[in-house]
């Protein structure tokens, strides 16, 4: 097994000041380099486990309508890969709008879809019609996501996208293919876990909104929850 250099050593070798630093800027920013490298460190060790997860329960016989009003199975939504990476977004017919936050995620989403296509596949799954989800998406400018209809509630209640009481909730699921079967390899179960204080999130979680805001100084605030819409400078 490697041993690796201390975080602090590190942290000690590659922190440079940049111009007109204090010291005490400089101290203060080194040892949060190391606490960065220590987490880096982590985050590697969490998604080493991850991946040695044997696999999950065997999925049902789900079915899913396409935009091309088709009905699929979640087998086909793998395409020419052996990993599904689904997305299950607040958007049910009973909503006029769907969820500012799934919206923020699937916004981040829509083009480096691409890219994370090249290796796996992505689903955004909801309970709305295709052509409600896909109108959506053009309002927004999406154009790379891939939209599925769930047919019947079954695959929903399932796998945590909707509650007993009719409400709904986002759901990131990993589907992996194996001898012919397809098998739940993953989900974020972090619901309920947030400490007090916090917003249910993810761990470390995928979207920019919350990362990007947690390098500044003035972090997330209490202000920070997207919105649909924003008004425009006159």
């Amino acid at each position: 097994m490697t041993t690796l250099q201390s975080a602090a050593e590190l942290a000690a070798a590659a922190s440079k000041p940049y111009p007109n630093d204090s010291a005490d800027y400089r101290k203060a920013r080194t040892a949060l380099l190391a606490e960065e490298i220590e987490l880096r460190r982590r985050i590697e060790r969490v998604a080493a486990q991850r991946r040695a997860l044997p696999l999950g329960g065997a999925a049902g016989d789900y079915r899913f309508k396409d935009q091309n009003g088709a009905t699929v199975g979640l087998a086909d939504l793998f395409g020419k890969h052996d990993t599904l990476v689904t997305y299950f977004w607040m958007y049910g017919p009973q909503r006029a709008r769907p969820c500012p936050m799934c919206t923020a995620f699937l916004g981040a989403l829509d083009t480096p879809v691409a890219d994370l296509t090249q290796r796996v596949a992505f689903a955004v799954l909801g309970r709305s019609p295709v052509e409600r989800q896909l109108a959506f998406a053009r309002e927004r400018g999406w154009r790379n996501l891939k939209f599925y209809m769930t047919v019947g509630d079954d695959y929903a209640r399932d796998y945590r996208g909707l509650a007993p009481d009719g409400s709904e909730w986002p759901a990131l699921d990993v589907w992996v293919q194996r001898d012919g079967r397809v098998h739940h390899y993953w989900a974020s179960e972090l619901g309920g876990t947030q400490d007090p204080g916090q917003d249910p999130r993810g761990a470390p979680d995928p979207t920019p909104l919350w990362n990007i805001l947690d390098l500044t100084p003035g972090g997330r605030g209490t202000d920070w929850y997207p919105k649909l819409e924003y008004a425009t400078a006159a």
